[in-house]
């Protein structure tokens, strides 16, 4: 498999954690965000990615004819195809809630603070570099606040989001946290979460698939 990555893009770094989890090789494609104007906004890459984004995974099998788009989409693949290691649990009730905790960063926190939006909020519409910071740390720590509910007030909880094994949700929280601690994020009424993140970051799965240990990493 080919994983077309950026060392940074915490979509790119929940697949990476995923496919770690499975113990699925892969080569790294690195797509550099920022460098001449954005790697990804490239004809060659959007011959790949329409969406001029990453991830984007080509896998092995002789049955996939382009490559999959959209890291939660990835992940639920991987899930199908390489079931060992599961990252979703057995019932409909506990798939849905590990699900929400994912849809809950993956759709509500990450898209106000993904590159392009806080490229337009500089550069159409002049907004301060201390704005925009403010901008991402008011979503982000509003985000995490109410997932910190969530997680602490119930009961399927355990050493990671559900029970004592990653799932899926746990792949999308330590990106966030990454990328909250990196725009230093207030992160002091976040317990429960911080808890689970040093947790993750103890297996091997997580700390290879961290920015620092990309092959791309700066």
């Amino acid at each position: 498999m080919k994983l077309y990555s950026y060392f940074r893009s915490s979509a790119s770094y929940r697949v990476r954690i995923a496919l770690n989890l499975k113990g699925l090789p892969y080569d790294t494609v690195p797509i550099h965000l920022l460098r001449n104007g954005g790697e990804q906004l490239t004809s060659e890459y959007r011959k790949l990615n329409p969406d001029g984004l990453v991830p984007a995974l080509v896998a092995d099998s002789p049955d996939d004819t382009s490559a999959l788009t959209q890291s939660l989409a990835i992940i639920e693949y991987l899930d199908e195809v390489h079931p060992q290691r599961p990252l979703l649990p057995e019932s409909a009730i506990d798939k849905a809630y590990v699900r929400g905790i994912a849809l809950s960063i993956a759709c509500d926190i990450h898209p106000l603070n993904n590159l392009r939006v806080l490229r337009y909020l500089v550069r159409e519409l002049k907004v301060s570099e201390d704005d925009k910071n403010a901008w991402y740390r008011h979503w982000c720590e509003q985000g995490l606040a109410a997932l910190e509910q969530t997680v602490s007030n119930d009961r399927r909880a355990g050493r990671f989001c559900y029970g004592d094994a990653p799932t899926l949700a746990d792949c999308c929280l330590v990106p966030q946290i990454a990328n909250a601690q990196r725009l230093n994020c207030d992160l002091l009424g976040m317990p429960t979460l911080m808890r689970i993140n040093e947790a993750c970051l103890a297996l091997d799965a997580f700390a290879h698939a961290s920015p620092a240990m990309q092959p791309d990493a700066e």
